[in-house]
């Protein structure tokens, strides 16, 4: 997924980005809500990790701010904060789910794989592709109960279509959910990515569709 990390906290959010860019994500992290402004209004996001607290605003006010803007991306909200009071005023406000600080990174794994889910419409992380087995919370596929070893993009790249099932992806689409903002990648980097994902899934679960992008084969 493609993650924006609004986090003020140096040591917090580096370890935050670490853990779950070491999952398969793409995180962009921002310590300042003018820079995660920036961000929304420029690429498409499928989580956003929210800490209340920044030096420039409150992460409330920036979630109201996009849900009147219709933006219905997913956000867990992570803060010191733990009243039962403010915990539902964060949810009322839009949150999808809510971590109180400290917590450990295997719980905020689980969590984003949790929303992930229910955004996607499917709340079991199991399901089957043709011949393939895949498992969206481990990052998982399997055929005939064999892993299908994946690199970290070619796996983001992958759920980026599986998510989407009906709908073609652009290129440009694809590289946002592939790459964060800070990396540096060729123009024909997804072109190379769907060729090697076609020779270790087979060549009949990626479509391209001349001029416009990539989809998945339903079977």
């Amino acid at each position: 997924m493609r993650i924006l990390l609004i986090e003020d906290d140096q040591t917090l959010g580096s370890a935050i980005q670490e853990e779950i860019g070491a999952e398969g994500h793409a995180v962009d992290w921002m310590t300042l809500l003018g820079d995660a402004e920036v961000c929304v209004l420029g690429t498409a996001y499928d989580l956003i990790l929210l800490d209340l607290m920044l030096p420039d605003g409150k992460g409330l006010d920036f979630l109201r701010q996009r849900r009147r803007a219709g933006d219905h991306c997913a956000v867990i909200i992570l803060t010191a904060r733990d009243q039962i009071s403010e915990r539902i005023e964060g949810l009322n406000a839009g949150a999808d789910d809510y971590l109180v600080k400290p917590f450990d990174l295997a719980e905020l794994r689980a969590r984003i794989a949790a929303v992930a889910r229910r955004y996607a419409g499917d709340p079991n992380p199991l399901f089957k592709l043709g011949e393939l087995e895949i498992d969206l919370a481990a990052k998982m596929v399997l055929r005939d109960q064999v892993p299908i070893d994946l690199t970290a993009r070619e796996w983001r790249l992958f759920e980026a279509l599986l998510r989407r099932p009906s709908n073609i992806l652009s290129k440009a689409q694809l590289e946002e959910h592939v790459y964060n903002l800070e990396a540096e990648y060729d123009s024909n980097t997804i072109e190379v990515h769907v060729s090697r994902l076609r020779k270790k899934l087979g060549p009949g679960v990626i479509d391209t569709v001349r001029g416009l992008g990539y989809r998945l084969v339903r079977s």
